[in-house]
């Protein structure tokens, strides 16, 4: 697997997989190429993109004008899209603005939910508006993981499962609280359990086997590793990207 992070220039991803992620500028022509030309000469079977908040639109813009979205629809590649959503009216506009790019990739609606809030479930009317008017959109329903946990996490700076299993980036053992360790492991296992609801792993399994795979979106920088795939299974491209929300 190979991931880059568009969050220039410091990094975002690469802070918590820092041995397989490069930081890119996606509106940077040469960096474009960097990713999108070694699509079929790289030997990792997974590519992944975490386009930072307000690039995802610039982003779907820049692969519908090298033909990338046309491949997609003639059937060239797989295109998956996972959109990392927050409550607020703002980031629920853009659904529209994302799904025109589209055509018939898979696209994704997660609920990040960063707080307390209802994505405005509580008016019928406001939340049909938005979800309802992509009928191939799936929801991913996101729980809110508890905030001195997301804190020290961050300041850790390791994936969630590293962070359970109590290591450092290195591999040493750390000191972290049992008790928010225990709050990422039920969180964690809770953001697995959504996605064996919608069929991720299949979607995504079957869509490497059957050709070229391209996601883009925002799965959120969790840490379980996708489980291992034949060698002589074609490369794929995720596209991680965040809108107006934090990771």
């Amino acid at each position: 697997m190979r991931a880059f992070d568009t969050e220039v220039p410091r990094g975002t991803l690469k802070r918590f997989h820092p041995n397989v992620t490069d930081v890119v500028d996606i509106n940077y022509v040469p960096d474009q190429m960097r990713i999108f030309d070694t699509v079929n000469s790289t030997d990792a079977t997974v590519s992944l993109i975490d386009v930072r908040a307000g690039l995802l639109s610039p982003t779907l813009r820049a692969l519908r004008d090298i033909g990338f979205i046309e491949a997609a629809k003639k059937g060239e590649i797989t295109f998956v899209v996972f959109h990392i959503l927050g409550p607020s009216i703002a980031s629920l506009d853009e659904i529209a603005e994302t799904a025109a790019y589209l055509g018939d990739a898979k696209y994704f609606m997660v609920k990040n939910s960063i707080n307390n809030a209802h994505f405005f479930e509580w008016d019928e009317a406001t939340h049909a508006a938005y979800f309802k008017t992509v009928p191939r959109a799936v929801e991913i329903n996101l729980p809110k993981l508890v905030e001195m946990a997301t804190e020290q996490v961050e300041l850790a700076s390791v994936p969630f499962a590293t962070f359970i299993a109590n290591k450092k980036q290195g591999g040493d053992p750390a000191s972290y609280s049992f008790v928010l360790r225990g709050y990422v492991r039920h969180w964690l296992n809770n953001v697995w359990a959504e996605y064996d609801r919608v069929g991720l792993t299949d979607v995504v399994d079957a869509k490497i086997l059957g050709a070229k795979q391209e996601v883009l979106g925002a799965p959120l920088r969790t840490s379980r590793e996708p489980p291992p795939l034949p060698g002589d299974q074609p490369p794929g491209l995720h596209v991680a990207g965040r809108k107006l929300v934090r990771p």
